[in-house]
């Protein structure tokens, strides 16, 4: 099961999976739009378009659409592209309380006995207490996410 934490300045929100299969294989489940599409969906919602550049200093873009008709999109930059080890890059959202703030997504894959232990931390929180504390509850769940999806199709 997919933990969490909230750092004690209140900045970041880092999440922890194993999942039972080599770093390769999580990393490209993390950055292939088709797999992605696939994988980061609830019940409430799903992901109408993910792009993204494989690079440092490339774009992706993530837009979400609920069950209530509404949408959510979220942008920014890659600043990371280290396969299959680290991937980053800025988050933008259009539900933040400042829709400009740019937190940031970090993905750490080392491998682990039988598998890969993934680290998904998100920083920058620290003027985002709402959203702080629904990333608390979400990265988990995402964690969970992919861990089912990269088990299930390994």
């Amino acid at each position: 099961m997919a933990t969490a934490i909230v750092t004690n300045d209140q900045d970041a929100v880092t999440s922890e999976v194993l999942i039972a299969a080599p770093p390769e294989r999580v990393f490209a489940a993390l950055t292939d739009p088709r797999q992605v599409m696939s994988w980061w969906v609830s019940d409430h919602c799903h992901i109408e378009n993910f792009s993204i550049d494989r690079k440092a200093g490339g774009r992706y873009i993530h837009d979400t659409l609920r069950t209530n008709g509404s949408k959510l999109h979220c942008e920014g930059e890659v600043l990371e592209y280290d396969p299959p080890h680290r991937l980053s890059y800025t988050w933008i959202a259009d539900w933040h309380e400042d829709r400009s703030r740019r937190t940031v997504v970090l993905w750490e894959l080392e491998p682990h006995a039988g598998g890969t232990r993934v680290t998904v931390t998100h920083s920058g929180l620290a003027q985002e207490p709402t959203a702080r504390k629904e990333y608390n509850n979400g990265w988990p769940n995402v964690a969970e996410k992919l861990k089912a999806f990269v088990e299930r199709s390994n």
